[in-house]
């Protein structure tokens, strides 16, 4: 079995060898010359959102599909086992509108399905809805230091199911609470050695939730015949991304993420009239995503890579294989 720490040694030494192998990739013999701006086209990464804002007028549409296949449970004692045969696949659609130059609005529905603990999803299941805004605050110009940096504003709506799962516990997609993200996006440019773009972004999120009223079997793992309530932690998220553009067309991009859950707390009274009282511990992770951007034109492009959970406390190890495609209308 892998430790936690050769886990984590193993993801950044994964890290740091896939960076050196992009930072040297399509490198010329010649003396480089610097590339410009507009000959880099850009999808962006897998899991860190743009800094910038559409212009007003334009249109985003991104969906995302993936795969997510756990390879390792952690139990009390904090040791790995074997996972069962499972897989959840799952939808995320940004579709996003320019309503001024400087502030960018829309939504994001989710949709899932789940293979696992022997009966699967009754059909396709709807997630929660996200609704966002973004404000740019700052915008980069060539030749200058200040980044773009935006600040984001998202909620979460619980539209996904979340209780009264006793015959299908796998259709739970949903929190059943409402959850407020407040994070701040940047991005910038650099120039390697070989004169191609290093595209780069930076983003914090911090979300905190309210609570969710439970009944019955739930995501929460509250059992058959139990009323109360549940309250999701809170999360922090950081998320250092890079792009590097190998040709007009062809970028090789990653993550570094680290995450941090709160502990979710569950109170109520089970079937026989019992106090039930639940606190999961709490969870942090680091987080790898290492995928290829194809970009068919400036506006529109294909990325396709994994999310990779090496190791973490608390948290369930896993590889989710994504793909998305990204076009401005």
């Amino acid at each position: 079995m892998i430790s936690h720490a050769l886990g984590a040694r193993l993801g950044m030494a994964s890290l740091l060898a896939w960076l050196a192998v992009a930072a040297t990739a399509f490198a010329k013999d010649a003396a480089p010359s610097r590339q410009a701006l507009d000959d880099a086209w850009w999808t962006g990464p897998i899991l860190a959102s743009g800094a910038s804002t559409l212009p007003k007028g334009r249109a985003l549409i991104e969906p995302y599909l993936y795969d997510a296949k756990p390879y390792g449970v952690i139990d009390g004692k904090g040791k790995r086992r074997p996972a069962p045969d499972a897989d959840t696949y799952g939808s995320q659609t940004y579709l996003l509108y320019g309503v001024t130059d400087t502030f960018t609005a829309g939504l994001i529905p989710r949709f899932g399905y789940r293979r696992a603990g022997g009966r699967s999803s009754s059909g396709v299941q709807l997630g929660d809805l996200t609704v966002q805004g973004q404000y740019r605050l700052t915008q980069y110009k060539p030749g200058g230091r200040t980044p773009t940096v935006s600040l984001m504003l998202q909620e979460t709506l619980p539209t996904g199911r979340h209780d009264r799962l006793d015959t299908r516990p796998n259709d739970g997609f949903g929190s059943g609470a409402y959850a407020t993200t407040v994070g701040l996006n940047s991005q910038t440019y650099f120039w390697t050695p070989n004169g191609r773009i290093l595209r780069t972004r930076l983003n914090l999120a911090y979300t905190r939730s309210g609570h969710a009223d439970v009944e019955g079997a739930s995501v929460y793992g509250t059992p058959t015949g139990f009323a109360g309530r549940a309250r999701p932690g809170d999360s922090f998220n950081v998320d250092l991304a890079f792009e590097y553009s190998m040709t007009r067309r062809w970028v090789a991009a990653i993550d570094l993420a680290y995450q941090r859950d709160a502990a979710t707390t569950v109170s109520g009274v089970d079937a026989a009239g019992a106090a039930y009282e639940r606190r999961s511990p709490v969870g942090q992770a680091l987080i790898l995503a290492p995928a290829v951007e194809y970009n068919f034109s400036p506006v529109l492009g294909v990325i396709a890579g994994a999310r990779i959970i090496p190791a973490g406390r608390n948290t369930t190890a896993s590889v989710t294989p994504v793909i998305a495609v990204n076009y401005v209308l």
